[in-house]
């Protein structure tokens, strides 16, 4: 018998706030991220804006020596995954700690710790470069950090499937303590690629939003007038737990964790599969891991990038998977927000699921102004709408044609 797995502790750092308390009070309010991008002077970019995150001192979650060493999407990581454990309440004195892992996802790494130490090898010769170059750089340095910093020696690994990453993290742990491997994990995503060459290569590829005189405005998922995705950054990170050790110890639960499907759109380098074929057998698989029937989803967390594309397939995708049920859920983007956190977006998505479940509000969709034929459901349009939210299914869509869903629902005995 499979063991069942729930949500008990939730940790963000998010351009709309840190911890979940402020990150749920800013998607009530429908308040943007975004703005004109002050991390590198990027006058001469198309795209001038993104979601940064605002306020965060590293030296309030690790030792200043400490942050030093790490790049910022590991500070990030480091900083939710403690957010998560003190929200979860739980003693890490009375833990096995081989039986508590992490598994995060991240899109691109440490890109501007290798932007500055590229920069410096170029000026100043080879010698210059910091010994502390690769252990801050590698992608897998934030699950690894994470378990230094909380003494986590079981499972370990790091999820790379660029938007997909931290969904695909997500269900992973959520394997691997089905499958009886650990008992609690640390998981969702980070990212921190608002820098020179990332912020240009994503213009290149004409991908985002050139909306910059209205910042706040320029996330727009589903509107007809979208133009592209605003780039954000941060981390979302969750508490897994065996539900058994959970009730031991008296936890809150915020949810269990249903089902998880994952699918390969064998396609195209950016673009999606058409008629989102790929992401329609994602959330195919996480029904019917669940054991779920389409109807009894009532809120969908989608990927909702505001990209043309992407909103308008993944819309065909969801009409495909739940025919006359699909006008009846409700649908959100909350990138609409937060801007898209890239590997780190299915974690923060995650998070707004399940709060959507314990409060019984989906949050918004801000930007919707003018309707699109092609995208036709009920998007949640400006404003948190209270509703029974029993089972929240979150979409993760990445370059490469990877595919994740994950669902959640209310917890009962």
């Amino acid at each position: 018998m499979k063991k069942r797995v729930v949500v008990t502790g939730l940790g963000c750092i998010t351009p709309v706030g840190h911890g979940k308390d402020a990150f749920w009070k800013a998607l009530m309010e429908g308040r943007s991220g975004v703005g004109e991008i002050t991390k590198f002077d990027a006058a001469d970019y198309p795209t001038k804006i993104a979601a940064e995150v605002k306020d965060f001192q590293a030296e309030e979650y690790m030792e200043k020596k400490e942050a030093k060493k790490m790049d910022l999407f590991v500070q990030y990581a480091v900083a939710g995954a403690k957010l998560a454990m003190e929200d979860s309440k739980i003693d890490p004195e009375t833990i096995d700690h081989e039986d508590f892992g992490v598994v995060l996802g991240s899109g691109i790494g440490g890109i501007a710790t290798f932007e500055e130490q590229h920069k410096k090898m170029l000026e100043k010769g080879p010698r210059r470069i910091s010994p502390f170059f690769i252990p801050m750089m590698i992608v897998n340095m934030a699950s690894g950090q994470v378990s230094m910093s909380l003494g986590a020696k079981g499972p370990n690994t790091t999820v790379v499937t660029a938007c997909a990453s931290a969904t695909n993290a997500i269900g992973d742990a959520y394997k691997i303590i089905q499958r009886g491997d650990a008992k609690l994990m640390i998981t969702g995503g980070t990212e921190a690629s608002i820098t020179p060459v990332s912020i240009g290569g994503f213009c290149s590829m004409k991908a985002m939003s050139t909306a910059n005189e209205a910042p706040e405005k320029a996330s727009r998922p589903f509107d007809k007038k979208r133009d592209g995705f605003v780039m954000g950054e941060g981390s979302g990170i969750l508490l897994l737990e065996e539900l058994d050790h959970a009730l031991a110890r008296g936890a809150e639960i915020y949810g269990e964790v249903a089902g998880y499907g994952m699918s390969a759109d064998a396609y195209h380098i950016t673009a999606p599969a058409p008629e989102g074929e790929g992401g329609k057998r994602a959330m195919l698989k996480a029904l019917a891991d669940g054991d779920t029937a389409p109807e009894a989803v009532d809120y969908i967390n989608a990927h909702g990038t505001s990209t043309p594309y992407n909103d308008q397939f993944e819309t065909m995708a969801i009409k495909s998977v739940f025919k006359n049920h699909g006008n009846k859920l409700a649908v959100s983007s909350t990138k609409s927000m937060t801007g898209h956190l890239l590997g780190a977006a299915g974690g923060v998505e995650a998070i707004a699921s399940l709060l959507a479940i314990k409060h019984g509000i989906v949050p918004p969709t801000i930007n919707y102004d003018t309707p699109d034929p092609e995208c036709d459901l009920d998007y949640t349009p400006n404003k948190a709408q209270e509703r029974t939210v029993n089972y929240a299914m979150s979409n993760s869509l990445g370059f490469g044609g990877h595919n994740a869903t994950i669902l959640f629902k209310k917890y009962r005995d």
